[in-house]
C-alpha cells in the first residue's frame, strides 16, 4: 500500500450537515465545567472545532461562548474538505481562523489546544476506528486539555458526549431539552460511536439507561412542578447506584454526567 502523502489530511469527508445553535448544550457545558482550566491557561486558550461542517456556525458560536470564560479565547475550525474551508474564510476575525486538516489537527507551530471538539464526526466512522482516533487527538492536547466527542440531533435538543483528558476517557454527559423528552433512553440514538452499538443487554450503558428510565418513571409526580424538577429528582435517585456527578447546577440545565468507567463497553 502506498504511503499517505505528508500533506494529505487524516480522515474522510463527512456529511457536513450543521445548523446554528446545534451545539449550544455542549458549548455551555464546556464553558461551565472546563472554564477553570481555560482561565488557568498561561496564554490565550485555543479550542479546535474539528469537522465543523459545510457552514462555520458552530465555530463562530464556540468562540462567542468561550469568551464568556476567557476574553482572549481563540478558535480554529478544522475541516478536511477544501471547499468548506474556503466558504468559511469570510467569517474569520480576530481569534477565529479556519484551516484544512483532519485528525492530525494541524496548528501553527505545533501548538497544543486546550479543547478539541469533534461533534457528529466519529459517528460516521466505524466503532473499531474510534480508539485510534481518540488516541491521536488526545496526543495533541495541552496538559490540561479536553477532548469532547459527541453526537446530537439536527437542532441540538438531544445530545450525548464523551469527555476525555490526555490520560483517556473521563465521563459521559447526557443533555436534553427536557420539555420534549419522553424518557431518558430516548437519548440512546444519540450515543457516540464508542457506545451506540453497546446499548444491548449485558452492556453497562444499557443497564445505565434502564435504571435512568426507572428513576425517571418514579419521579413522574415531580413533573407536575416542571420537567426540570423531575430531571433533578431523577438525577438524585440515579446517583445512589451510579457514579453520577453531583452537580445540581448542571442538572438544572438538563444535563447529567456519569463516570466513563461505569458505562464503558465490556472488554474495553
Amino acid at each position: 500500500m502506498a504511503a499517505r502523502p505528508p500533506d494529505r489530511p487524516v480522515g474522510t469527508v463527512t456529511r457536513g450537515t450543521t445548523n446554528p445553535n446545534r451545539l449550544r448544550r455542549m458549548d455551555r457545558w464546556l464553558a461551565a465545567v472546563h472554564g477553570p482550566a481555560l482561565r488557568r491557561s498561561p496564554r490565550p486558550p485555543l479550542a479546535v472545532d474539528l469537522g465543523y461542517g459545510a457552514a462555520p456556525w458552530t465555530a463562530v458560536e464556540l468562540l462567542t461562548r468561550l469568551r464568556t470564560v476567557h476574553a482572549a479565547a481563540r478558535v480554529v475550525g478544522v475541516e478536511i474538505a477544501p471547499e468548506r474551508v474556503a466558504a468559511a474564510r469570510p467569517y474569520e476575525r480576530e481569534g477565529l481562523r479556519f484551516v484544512r486538516g483532519g485528525f492530525e489537527v494541524p496548528l501553527p507551530g505545533g501548538e497544543r489546544p486546550a479543547v478539541i471538539r469533534a461533534a457528529n464526526v466519529l459517528r460516521q466512522y466505524g466503532e473499531d476506528e474510534v480508539p485510534a482516533v481518540w488516541e491521536r487527538l488526545r496526543s495533541r492536547l495541552a496538559p490540561e486539555g479536553l477532548l469532547v466527542d459527541g453526537t446530537c440531533d439536527e437542532i441540538g435538543r438531544r445530545h450525548v458526549w464523551v469527555a476525555l483528558g490526555p490520560e483517556g476517557p473521563r465521563s459521559v454527559t447526557f443533555a436534553a431539552r427536557l420539555s420534549s423528552l419522553g424518557e431518558p433512553s430516548d437519548l440512546a440514538e444519540r450515543l457516540p460511536k464508542a457506545l451506540i452499538h453497546r446499548n444491548v443487554p449485558g452492556e453497562p450503558v444499557h443497564s445505565f439507561l434502564r435504571d435512568f428510565d426507572r428513576a425517571w418513571a418514579t419521579a413522574a409526580p415531580y413533573g407536575a412542578l416542571s420537567a426540570r424538577q423531575r430531571w433533578i429528582r431523577t438525577a438524585r435517585a440515579l446517583s445512589a447506584d451510579w457514579p453520577v456527578a453531583r452537580t445540581p447546577h448542571r442538572w438544572r440545565q438538563g444535563e447529567l454526567t456519569v463516570a466513563w468507567e461505569a458505562v464503558a463497553p465490556r472488554g474495553s
